[in-house]
This record gives structure tokens, C-alpha cells and sequence, in this order.
């Protein structure tokens, strides 16, 4: 019986340890940005080297690599971009126009066009304008057409490639593309990135920046 009960006691010990450590992990170590120990120098010369947009605040930098209907990058964009603007945090917007998969298109002809201004021109306004304007109601009006124009049509493919070229450096960092991307670097000069899907990162993306 003292056998049985001295069992009991270890099989509930455990059970207890086991949940504990289970519960550590769902709710708060899966949601961890990865610290970038790899690759560090080759990431900030592709994101540096972007057609950001941004409002030219002068605290940390918080690069953003979005597409305009991705649902979750409005959703950060909306919930996180007045907090962190606040702070001063230099939100580094990067749009790309997503290339066609398997014949199917992933972007417009307005969304191509205002992708590539912003990369060209670099302005904020029209990025926030943008943003306020609802998807099927944006037409582009007054902005250069990429498409047929050589030129911008190779800044839209540059786009692209810096995607491509971030998904194995990032990979190596434990960091699976997706987007939202955010990178950005904490007071001790860490770089830290996570694919931020969902609301449970923001957390550690606000306490890394001093929100």
C-alpha cells in the first residue's frame, strides 16, 4: 500500500511538472521573437536597403515586411502602429507586391503601381493613405503604372527577391518567413525577428522597444 501510495504521489508529481512545463511553453515561450545570431550583417543590408517607407521618428527602428491585403499585417498595423509612434519608434514599412503562384495573381495592377511609388518616392502620406482606403476601392489614381514600365516593373522583382533572399538567412535563425516580418533591435544592440501572425507576440515586440 506505502508502494502504491509513494507511486501516486510521483505519477501526480509528475503530471504537475509536466502541465507546468507545457503551459510555459504555449503560453508564453512559442510566442518568443528568435534572437539573430546568424547572418546578422547580410538581414539589416537587405532591409536597409528596401524601399521603405517611414515617419522619420527618431527612436528605435522596426522594419515591417507587409502586402496590403494581408490580413494580419492590418490588424499590427491598426492595434500596434499608434502605441509604438508614440514611444518613437521608427516603423520601416516594406510593402511587396507578391509574384503569381501557379498561375494565379497574387497582386493588382494598383497594388504593383503603388508598391513600386513607394519604393521609388518613399512617401508615408501615401502609404497611410493607402492603408485608409479600402482594398477594392484604391485605384491608383494619379500614380505611375509599373506595369509596361521597365523600370518599375524591376522594382517590384527587387521586392520580391528580398524576400526570397531573407527566407533562408532567417531560417537559419530559427525564424520562418511569413508575414508580418519584423526586425528590430533591442537596447543592447540584440537583433531579435518574428513572423508576428498573431496577437500573442506583440508583447515582447512592445517590451523589446520600449513601449
Amino acid at each position: 500500500m506505502k508502494n502504491f501510495r509513494r507511486w501516486l504521489v510521483l505519477a501526480l508529481a509528475v503530471a504537475v511538472i509536466g502541465a507546468g512545463t507545457w503551459a510555459y511553453w504555449n503560453f508564453e515561450l512559442r510566442w518568443r521573437p528568435k534572437t539573430i545570431t546568424r547572418n546578422q550583417a547580410e538581414i539589416a543590408k537587405i532591409l536597409e536597403g528596401a524601399g521603405w517607407v517611414s515617419p522619420g521618428l527618431k527612436g528605435p527602428k522596426l522594419y515591417m515586411v507587409s502586402f496590403r491585403t494581408c490580413p494580419d499585417c492590418v490588424r499590427f498595423k491598426k492595434e500596434e502602429y499608434p502605441d509604438l509612434h508614440a514611444a518613437g519608434v521608427d516603423t520601416r514599412l516594406i510593402e511587396i507586391a507578391r509574384a503569381d503562384r501557379n498561375g494565379v495573381p497574387k497582386s493588382t495592377p494598383a497594388e504593383r503601381a503603388t508598391v513600386a511609388e513607394l519604393w521609388v518616392n518613399r512617401s508615408w502620406a501615401l502609404s497611410e493613405k493607402w492603408d485608409a482606403t479600402p482594398v477594392e476601392a484604391w485605384t491608383a489614381a494619379g500614380i505611375h503604372p509599373a506595369d509596361g514600365d521597365v523600370a518599375r516593373t524591376a522594382v517590384i522583382e527587387a521586392g520580391r527577391q528580398s524576400v526570397e533572399d531573407l527566407r533562408p538567412l532567417l531560417k537559419k535563425n530559427g525564424v520562418n518567413f511569413a508575414y508580418p516580418l519584423l526586425v528590430w533591435w533591442t537596447k543592447d544592440g540584440k537583433m531579435k525577428a518574428c513572423a508576428c501572425e498573431r496577437r500573442e507576440t506583440y508583447r515582447f515586440v512592445r517590451k523589446d522597444l520600449g513601449v
